[in-house]
């Protein structure tokens, strides 16, 4: 049986809401694009591009900033280093000037309007969210290349190999929830552990746990920008900001200057229950406004699902004495297993799985990372991420709007809740007698994707998008 090799690194990545699949897998088709351009010496020989937006990446697009995306990706722009506050203007200058400048390098005529075409009855067979760059050159040739958002910001080409990995061969090779218990077993391991070595097939052990630093620093530092922004979200649903008038109230005039000061003061509020769940929501909320926002996000495994992780490693950091850099390390990367373990046996892809495989699965990501930084073994880690899916199965994506809002922002606090009650209740199991596994439960999740109607796969046909006015706020 051939194992597919996935770093903590390919489901943690930084990017640019509102959406892994919608906004930054588009983008990165087209800076993929645009390299291949470069790579086969045609760039300069570009006159004109059209780009066609299939099934669901143009059902709800729009609302997810997929055409945003493409511009950005086709200009040469990262999602990781790209200026968030300049996107608007941005965008504005090519609508205006009606061009493009190819990769930072090529200016061609580009008119958003009517060289991005949104497809809504159409789509290709291998995944919904598709899209196609059409070609031509100034010696009137044609050419077309077609891509497929996969979920997380995965992206694949039509026509290559999704297997990017043949060529990496893992300490611990592992597919499913089995063969890392084995492995666990065999070594004395912890998952963490496991995953760790598993990283050096790819950079030094140093440099695995630099960028997890990293990646907690951009998931913390949305979750402060989160709890300090008022005002409503873009997109017209009028959707209002929460997690500031939220963090006003729990702070109660206390006053601070930065994060850590901030973080202080939470950790001295006590451990009143509604305290705490009132922080976690806020957490989650937080991320989550920042990501419909156009803001700098972690996919974890994806933006829709964004807020889930940080907010559960901001509840084990500040109220379960977890502020060490090595515990937050070991946070991440079981996480990153749980979440490949998914990926590889089911999917983390709302177009194809609905709001399971997105909230359901970082739910059962964090359960997983909190139990086993609790002192968990490695069943009940194990035991913790099946019970938060377990409690996710068959959950709808049916986004008011297409935007990534409702019920999207809520779902990640109801996400984080279940992640830490999954948790307490594995650390006080025997998971010798639990009826279901986390293999079985990911089986199951798997059924239940492909059983389900399409409306209810991210296209804003069925559930709340068709139930609910489009004036209606979210309260």
């Amino acid at each position: 049986m051939s194992h597919e090799a996935i770093s903590v690194f390919d489901m943690f990545k930084i990017g640019v809401g509102p959406s892994s699949s919608h906004t930054l897998g588009p983008w990165r088709a087209a800076q993929q694009f645009t390299q291949a351009l470069i790579n086969k010496n045609l760039l300069n020989d570009v006159k004109a591009i059209r780009v066609l937006l299939y099934g669901s990446l143009a059902k709800t697009g729009v609302g997810h900033g997929t055409d945003i995306a493409v511009q950005l990706g086709l200009s040469g722009d990262d999602p990781v280093s790209f200026d968030v506050n300049n996107i608007d203007a941005k965008i504005a200058d090519i609508k205006h000037m009606k061009k493009i400048l190819l990769s930072g390098k090529h200016e061609i005529d580009f008119d958003p309007a009517e060289d991005i075409e949104f497809l809504m009855s159409e789509s290709l067979p291998f995944h919904p969210n598709a899209l196609s760059f059409l070609v031509t050159l100034h010696n009137d040739e044609n050419f077309a290349e077609t891509f497929y958002s996969i979920g997380g910001g995965f992206v694949t080409k039509e026509g290559e190999s999704q297997d990017s990995t043949a060529d990496v061969h893992l300490p611990f090779p592992i597919n499913t929830s089995d063969e890392l218990l084995h492995w666990c077993m065999k070594t004395g391991h912890n998952i963490s552990e496991v995953v760790l070595e598993n990283e050096t097939a790819w950079r030094s052990e140093a440099a695995t746990k630099a960028g997890l630093l990293d990646i907690w620093n951009v998931m913390k530092a949305c979750i402060y920008r989160g709890c300090h922004v008022a005002g409503m979200l873009p997109g017209g649903l009028q959707v209002k900001r929460r997690a500031a008038s939220l963090n006003d109230k729990l702070m109660n005039g206390r006053t601070y200057t930065d994060y850590n000061s901030w973080l202080q003061l939470v950790k001295d509020g006590g451990n009143n229950f509604t305290y705490i769940l009132d922080w976690v929501s806020c957490f989650a909320l937080a991320v989550n406004e920042e990501n419909a926002s156009f803001g700098r996000v972690v996919t974890a495994p994806t933006n829709g699902a964004a807020g889930v992780i940080p907010a559960v490693l901001q509840y084990y950091i500040a109220f379960c004495d977890g502020d060490k850099e090595e515990k937050i390390i070991q946070f991440l990367l079981t996480a990153a297993e749980v979440g490949s373990i998914f990926k590889k046996g089911a999917t983390i892809s709302a177009a194809m799985g609905g709001c399971q495989a997105e909230i359901g699965v970082s739910s059962a990501m964090a359960a997983a990372a909190l139990t086993e930084c609790l002192g968990g073994t490695q069943r009940q880690t194990l035991m913790a991420a099946e019970i938060a899916m377990e409690h996710h199965l068959g959950m709808t994506c049916d986004p008011i709007g297409g935007l990534v809002q409702v019920p999207c922002i809520e779902r990640n606090t109801m996400g984080a809740i279940k992640a830490i009650t999954a948790s307490q209740l594995a650390m006080q199991s025997t998971p010798d007698y639990a009826k279901v596994s986390l293999d079985g439960v990911i089986k199951t999740m798997w059924e239940t994707a492909l059983d389900m109607n399409h409306k209810y796969k991210e296209t804003a046909d069925g559930g709340l998008a068709v139930n609910v006015p489009l004036s209606l706020s979210e309260c």
